[in-house]
């Protein structure tokens, strides 16, 4: 048996959209994804099968329009200077949400991602 700890998983998938409610209307209606629930114009989540999509409104906006996977990992900083150690760059570092600590990053080859975590 490995002592390496458990690999990280994707909590979410997150869309970038402008208006949540027509984008929770479209997601259910489209995909026939489940609302697992809705914070106003700023968020909403759906159920996509085991994969959260997360619908974020302009104010949560963190990717300036870009879809990105979101993993969830136990220290945000610390995934932070993996990413770098790694090749990547850090785009928005830490800071607190309305559910969460998150920060923005890029991989070496310049897609968006979002590492969030407890607060």
């Amino acid at each position: 048996m490995s002592d390496d700890p458990a690999p990280t998983k994707i909590g979410n998938v997150l869309h970038p959209v402008a208006d949540i409610a027509a984008a929770v209307t479209f997601y259910t209606e489209a995909f026939g994804l489940d609302t697992r629930f809705v914070d106003g114009n700023r968020y909403a989540a759906l159920n996509a099968g085991g994969i959260t999509l997360a619908l974020a409104g302009p104010t949560e906006d963190v990717t300036c329009g870009m879809p990105a996977a979101s993993f969830k990992v136990p220290d945000v900083s610390a995934a932070l200077s993996a990413i770098t150690a790694a090749g990547g760059t850090v785009v928005r570092d830490p800071e607190q949400g309305p559910h969460e600590v998150r920060a923005v990053a890029k991989d070496p080859w310049g897609n968006t991602v979002v590492v969030y975590g407890s607060r």
